[in-house]
Protein backbone atom coordinates (compact mmCIF):
# COMPACT_ATOMS: atom_id res chain seq x y z
CA UNK A 1 0.00 0.00 0.00
CA UNK A 2 1.49 3.23 -0.98
CA UNK A 3 1.96 6.16 2.17
CA UNK A 4 0.12 8.86 1.73
CA UNK A 5 1.88 12.04 0.30
CA UNK A 6 3.29 14.24 3.12
CA UNK A 7 2.07 17.88 2.90
CA UNK A 8 3.77 19.34 5.82
CA UNK A 9 4.58 23.07 4.25
CA UNK A 10 8.20 23.62 4.23
CA UNK A 11 9.84 26.43 6.19
CA UNK A 12 11.11 29.03 3.22
CA UNK A 13 13.29 31.94 3.70
CA UNK A 14 11.32 35.16 3.83
CA UNK A 15 12.00 37.21 0.53
CA UNK A 16 15.17 39.38 0.30
CA UNK A 17 13.11 42.61 0.48
CA UNK A 18 12.18 41.69 4.02
CA UNK A 19 15.29 40.62 5.42
CA UNK A 20 16.71 44.18 4.38
CA UNK A 21 13.77 46.06 5.23
CA UNK A 22 14.92 46.77 8.93
CA UNK A 23 18.47 47.94 7.87
CA UNK A 24 17.07 50.34 5.39
CA UNK A 25 17.56 52.67 7.66
CA UNK A 26 21.12 52.27 8.41
CA UNK A 27 21.55 52.86 4.77
CA UNK A 28 20.24 56.17 4.90
CA UNK A 29 23.06 57.70 6.18
CA UNK A 30 25.73 56.58 3.16
CA UNK A 31 22.83 57.66 1.13
CA UNK A 32 22.33 61.05 2.96
CA UNK A 33 26.31 61.42 2.31
CA UNK A 34 26.44 60.19 -1.13
CA UNK A 35 23.88 62.76 -2.13
CA UNK A 36 25.75 65.37 -0.18
CA UNK A 37 29.27 64.75 -2.77
CA UNK A 38 26.31 65.54 -5.98
CA UNK A 39 25.37 68.85 -4.17
CA UNK A 40 28.02 70.07 -2.96
CA UNK A 41 30.46 69.24 -5.65
CA UNK A 42 33.55 69.97 -4.50
CA UNK A 43 35.30 67.00 -3.05
CA UNK A 44 37.09 68.88 -0.11
CA UNK A 45 34.35 71.18 0.75
CA UNK A 46 32.18 68.03 1.11
CA UNK A 47 34.58 66.15 3.38
CA UNK A 48 34.72 68.66 5.51
CA UNK A 49 30.87 69.29 5.79
CA UNK A 50 30.56 65.36 6.42
CA UNK A 51 33.30 65.25 9.34
CA UNK A 52 31.68 68.28 10.75
CA UNK A 53 27.80 66.49 10.06
CA UNK A 54 29.20 63.82 11.89
CA UNK A 55 30.66 65.28 14.47
CA UNK A 56 27.13 67.78 15.30
CA UNK A 57 25.44 63.98 15.03
CA UNK A 58 27.37 62.32 17.67
CA UNK A 59 26.90 65.42 20.31
CA UNK A 60 22.87 65.47 19.17
CA UNK A 61 23.00 61.77 20.43
CA UNK A 62 24.20 61.77 23.36
CA UNK A 63 21.96 64.18 24.29
CA UNK A 64 19.08 62.50 22.57
CA UNK A 65 20.10 59.07 23.84
CA UNK A 66 19.02 59.80 27.39
CA UNK A 67 15.89 61.57 26.66
CA UNK A 68 14.77 58.78 24.36
CA UNK A 69 15.40 55.87 26.96
CA UNK A 70 13.22 58.29 29.36
CA UNK A 71 10.54 58.44 26.85
CA UNK A 72 10.04 54.70 25.78
CA UNK A 73 10.36 53.09 29.48
CA UNK A 74 8.53 56.16 31.68
CA UNK A 75 6.58 57.69 29.17
CA UNK A 76 7.31 61.15 30.14
CA UNK A 77 7.49 64.20 28.36
CA UNK A 78 10.07 65.81 30.23
CA UNK A 79 10.69 69.72 28.87
CA UNK A 80 12.83 70.51 31.46
CA UNK A 81 16.06 68.01 29.74
CA UNK A 82 17.54 71.29 28.41
CA UNK A 83 18.08 72.44 31.74
CA UNK A 84 20.31 69.22 32.19
CA UNK A 85 21.90 70.31 29.27
CA UNK A 86 22.73 73.71 30.29
CA UNK A 87 23.58 73.22 33.91
CA UNK A 88 26.05 70.11 32.59
CA UNK A 89 27.78 73.29 30.52
CA UNK A 90 28.25 75.48 32.79
CA UNK A 91 29.83 73.27 35.12
CA UNK A 92 32.11 71.37 32.97
CA UNK A 93 33.11 74.81 31.72
CA UNK A 94 33.72 76.05 35.22
CA UNK A 95 35.96 72.79 36.10
CA UNK A 96 37.63 73.82 32.62
CA UNK A 97 38.54 77.80 33.60
CA UNK A 98 39.72 75.98 37.17
CA UNK A 99 41.71 73.64 35.49
CA UNK A 100 43.26 76.35 33.40
CA UNK A 101 46.96 75.31 33.75
CA UNK A 102 46.15 72.07 32.44
CA UNK A 103 43.96 72.85 29.82
CA UNK A 104 46.61 75.86 28.43
CA UNK A 105 49.76 73.57 27.91
CA UNK A 106 50.85 71.82 25.14
CA UNK A 107 50.09 68.02 26.19
CA UNK A 108 47.68 65.74 25.11
CA UNK A 109 47.51 64.00 28.50
CA UNK A 110 46.90 67.24 30.53
CA UNK A 111 44.35 68.42 28.11
CA UNK A 112 42.65 65.00 28.17
CA UNK A 113 42.74 64.48 31.80
CA UNK A 114 41.28 68.00 32.31
CA UNK A 115 38.43 67.60 29.90
CA UNK A 116 37.46 63.55 31.53
CA UNK A 117 37.43 66.06 35.35
CA UNK A 118 35.06 68.40 33.30
CA UNK A 119 33.24 65.42 32.12
CA UNK A 120 32.54 63.66 35.00
CA UNK A 121 31.90 66.74 36.97
CA UNK A 122 29.21 67.82 34.21
CA UNK A 123 27.64 64.08 34.55
CA UNK A 124 27.87 64.12 38.08
CA UNK A 125 25.85 67.21 39.25
CA UNK A 126 23.49 66.38 36.08
CA UNK A 127 22.94 62.76 37.44
CA UNK A 128 22.08 64.82 40.97
CA UNK A 129 19.88 67.00 39.32
CA UNK A 130 18.05 64.44 37.46
CA UNK A 131 17.14 62.81 40.72
CA UNK A 132 16.01 65.78 42.32
CA UNK A 133 14.20 66.51 39.30
CA UNK A 134 12.73 63.37 39.20
CA UNK A 135 11.26 63.08 42.63
CA UNK A 136 9.93 66.60 42.57
CA UNK A 137 8.42 67.96 40.03
CA UNK A 138 7.62 64.64 37.24
CA UNK A 139 6.98 62.06 40.00
CA UNK A 140 3.83 63.92 41.26
CA UNK A 141 2.29 64.29 37.07
CA UNK A 142 2.80 60.39 35.97
CA UNK A 143 0.61 59.54 33.65
CA UNK A 144 -0.75 62.86 32.67
CA UNK A 145 1.09 64.21 29.88
CA UNK A 146 -0.11 67.76 29.70
CA UNK A 147 0.75 68.21 33.21
CA UNK A 148 4.21 66.91 32.33
CA UNK A 149 4.84 69.54 29.68
CA UNK A 150 3.36 72.52 32.19
CA UNK A 151 6.21 71.06 35.07
CA UNK A 152 8.97 70.03 33.24
CA UNK A 153 8.76 73.40 30.95
CA UNK A 154 8.28 75.59 34.78
CA UNK A 155 11.59 73.18 35.56
CA UNK A 156 13.10 74.38 32.75
CA UNK A 157 12.37 77.82 33.39
CA UNK A 158 13.43 77.67 36.75
CA UNK A 159 16.91 75.92 36.17
CA UNK A 160 17.95 78.92 33.61
CA UNK A 161 17.23 81.18 36.34
CA UNK A 162 19.45 79.56 38.89
CA UNK A 163 21.90 79.53 36.07
CA UNK A 164 21.43 83.35 35.50
CA UNK A 165 21.86 83.59 39.89
CA UNK A 166 24.82 80.94 39.94
CA UNK A 167 27.56 82.10 36.87
CA UNK A 168 25.82 85.52 35.84
CA UNK A 169 23.61 86.36 33.09
CA UNK A 170 26.03 87.23 30.58
CA UNK A 171 27.36 84.64 27.69
CA UNK A 172 30.45 83.26 28.05
CA UNK A 173 32.88 82.67 25.59
CA UNK A 174 35.56 79.64 26.32
CA UNK A 175 38.65 78.17 25.06
CA UNK A 176 39.40 74.53 24.15
CA UNK A 177 42.27 72.98 25.41
CA UNK A 178 45.53 73.32 23.36
CA UNK A 179 46.10 70.37 22.06
CA UNK A 180 42.41 70.85 20.79
CA UNK A 181 42.92 74.04 19.21
CA UNK A 182 43.34 74.24 15.22
CA UNK A 183 42.17 71.95 12.14
CA UNK A 184 44.35 69.28 10.45
CA UNK A 185 44.06 68.70 6.32
CA UNK A 186 43.63 65.55 5.60
CA UNK A 187 42.84 64.40 1.75
CA UNK A 188 43.04 68.54 0.97
CA UNK A 189 40.04 69.02 3.64
CA UNK A 190 40.33 70.84 6.64
CA UNK A 191 38.86 69.55 9.88
CA UNK A 192 38.85 70.69 13.41
CA UNK A 193 40.76 68.72 15.70
CA UNK A 194 37.63 68.73 17.90
CA UNK A 195 35.13 67.51 15.52
CA UNK A 196 37.20 64.47 14.82
CA UNK A 197 37.35 63.73 18.78
CA UNK A 198 33.88 64.50 18.85
CA UNK A 199 33.17 61.60 15.98
CA UNK A 200 35.16 59.09 17.85
CA UNK A 201 34.24 60.07 21.10
CA UNK A 202 30.22 60.04 19.90
CA UNK A 203 30.51 56.45 18.24
CA UNK A 204 32.63 55.51 21.66
CA UNK A 205 29.45 56.54 23.72
CA UNK A 206 26.87 54.81 21.41
CA UNK A 207 28.79 51.00 21.09
CA UNK A 208 29.29 51.24 25.41
CA UNK A 209 25.59 51.96 25.36
CA UNK A 210 24.44 49.12 22.77
CA UNK A 211 26.57 47.00 25.23
CA UNK A 212 24.97 47.82 28.32
CA UNK A 213 21.72 47.58 26.83
CA UNK A 214 22.44 44.37 24.95
CA UNK A 215 24.34 42.21 27.00
CA UNK A 216 24.20 42.91 30.38
CA UNK A 217 21.02 42.14 33.00
CA UNK A 218 20.06 46.02 33.54
CA UNK A 219 19.93 46.42 29.98
CA UNK A 220 17.41 43.56 29.55
CA UNK A 221 15.39 44.81 31.96
CA UNK A 222 15.18 48.56 30.78
CA UNK A 223 14.72 47.02 27.25
CA UNK A 224 12.09 44.82 28.50
CA UNK A 225 10.32 47.46 30.63
CA UNK A 226 10.62 49.36 26.86
CA UNK A 227 8.25 46.86 25.68
CA UNK A 228 5.88 45.99 28.30
CA UNK A 229 6.67 47.69 31.79
CA UNK A 230 3.94 45.54 33.71
CA UNK A 231 4.63 42.42 32.63
CA UNK A 232 8.80 43.06 34.39
CA UNK A 233 6.98 44.80 37.45
CA UNK A 234 5.18 41.47 37.55
CA UNK A 235 8.27 39.19 37.12
CA UNK A 236 9.53 40.85 40.65
CA UNK A 237 11.92 43.49 39.28
CA UNK A 238 11.37 47.15 40.84
CA UNK A 239 10.23 49.00 37.75
CA UNK A 240 10.18 52.29 39.98
CA UNK A 241 14.07 51.63 40.74
CA UNK A 242 14.61 51.03 37.17
CA UNK A 243 12.86 54.28 36.19
CA UNK A 244 14.95 56.48 38.36
CA UNK A 245 18.09 54.97 37.74
CA UNK A 246 17.19 55.67 33.97
CA UNK A 247 16.29 59.14 34.75
CA UNK A 248 19.72 59.81 36.08
CA UNK A 249 21.49 58.29 33.59
CA UNK A 250 19.80 60.05 31.26
CA UNK A 251 20.39 63.62 32.76
CA UNK A 252 23.78 62.85 32.72
CA UNK A 253 23.79 62.04 29.64
CA UNK A 254 22.30 65.51 28.70
CA UNK A 255 25.00 67.13 31.08
CA UNK A 256 27.88 64.93 28.84
CA UNK A 257 26.14 66.40 25.59
CA UNK A 258 26.19 69.82 27.35
CA UNK A 259 29.87 70.13 27.65
CA UNK A 260 30.39 68.70 24.55
CA UNK A 261 27.72 71.13 22.76
CA UNK A 262 29.89 73.82 24.58
CA UNK A 263 33.47 73.09 23.38
CA UNK A 264 31.77 72.99 19.78
CA UNK A 265 29.97 76.09 20.43
CA UNK A 266 32.69 77.78 22.28
CA UNK A 267 30.18 79.61 24.20
CA UNK A 268 27.84 79.24 26.49
CA UNK A 269 24.57 80.71 27.62
CA UNK A 270 21.60 79.92 30.09
CA UNK A 271 19.15 78.72 27.40
CA UNK A 272 21.39 76.89 24.85
CA UNK A 273 19.24 73.09 26.34
CA UNK A 274 16.30 75.09 25.29
CA UNK A 275 17.80 76.20 22.08
CA UNK A 276 19.08 72.65 20.84
CA UNK A 277 16.12 70.69 22.38
CA UNK A 278 14.41 71.42 18.85
CA UNK A 279 17.22 68.98 17.14
CA UNK A 280 16.78 67.06 19.92
CA UNK A 281 13.20 66.21 19.73
CA UNK A 282 13.54 65.40 16.09
CA UNK A 283 15.96 62.86 16.38
CA UNK A 284 13.81 61.27 19.30
CA UNK A 285 10.38 61.40 17.00
CA UNK A 286 12.46 60.09 13.74
CA UNK A 287 14.75 57.82 15.57
CA UNK A 288 11.51 55.98 17.57
CA UNK A 289 10.43 56.23 21.45
CA UNK A 290 13.07 54.28 23.31
CA UNK A 291 15.13 52.99 20.69
CA UNK A 292 18.99 54.16 21.17
CA UNK A 293 19.78 53.01 17.83
CA UNK A 294 17.04 55.21 16.05
CA UNK A 295 18.25 57.96 17.80
CA UNK A 296 21.75 57.12 16.81
CA UNK A 297 20.66 57.39 12.89
CA UNK A 298 18.76 60.15 12.91
CA UNK A 299 20.92 62.28 14.69
CA UNK A 300 23.44 61.35 12.04
CA UNK A 301 21.23 62.56 9.49
CA UNK A 302 20.07 65.46 11.03
CA UNK A 303 23.45 66.73 11.78
CA UNK A 304 24.55 65.72 8.21
CA UNK A 305 21.41 67.37 6.82
CA UNK A 306 21.73 70.51 8.49
CA UNK A 307 25.65 71.31 7.34
CA UNK A 308 24.60 70.14 3.95
CA UNK A 309 21.83 72.38 3.48
CA UNK A 310 23.36 75.33 4.85
CA UNK A 311 26.34 74.87 2.59
CA UNK A 312 24.03 74.70 -0.70
CA UNK A 313 21.10 77.32 0.39
CA UNK A 314 21.78 78.40 3.86
CA UNK A 315 18.25 79.74 3.98
CA UNK A 316 16.69 76.40 3.93
CA UNK A 317 18.38 75.14 6.54
CA UNK A 318 15.84 76.30 9.02
CA UNK A 319 13.32 74.03 7.38
CA UNK A 320 15.82 71.46 6.09
CA UNK A 321 15.43 68.89 9.17
CA UNK A 322 11.52 69.82 9.87
CA UNK A 323 10.98 68.11 6.16
CA UNK A 324 13.51 65.69 6.87
CA UNK A 325 11.29 64.34 10.10
CA UNK A 326 8.07 65.02 8.21
CA UNK A 327 9.61 62.30 5.18
CA UNK A 328 10.36 59.89 7.60
CA UNK A 329 7.11 60.14 9.79
CA UNK A 330 5.73 59.92 6.26
CA UNK A 331 7.58 56.77 5.49
CA UNK A 332 7.57 55.36 8.89
CA UNK A 333 4.68 56.45 11.15
CA UNK A 334 6.23 54.81 14.68
CA UNK A 335 10.06 56.14 13.30
CA UNK A 336 12.84 54.13 12.46
CA UNK A 337 12.60 51.69 15.52
CA UNK A 338 13.56 49.00 15.89
CA UNK A 339 16.75 49.74 13.59
CA UNK A 340 18.44 46.17 14.05
CA UNK A 341 17.18 43.39 16.42
CA UNK A 342 19.85 41.27 18.03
Amino acid sequence: MTAAPDHTPIMQRPPLAVRMEPWIPVLLVPALIAIGFLAVGNPTSWLTLTVSGLAMGMMIFVIASGMTLIFGLMDIINFGHGAFISFGAFVGVSVLIALGGMTGVPSLALNLLALLAAVLAAMGVTGILGWGFERVIVRPVYGAHLKQILVTMGGLIVAEQLIHVIWGPREIHIARPEMLKGAVTVFGATMEKYRLVAVVFGAAVFVAMRLVLRRTKIGLIVRAGVENREMVQALGYRIQRVFIGVFIAGSALAGLGGIMWALYQELITAHMGNEIMVLVFIVVIIGGLGSVEGAFIGALLVGLMQNYVAFVEPKAALVSNIALMVAILMWRPQGMSPVIKV
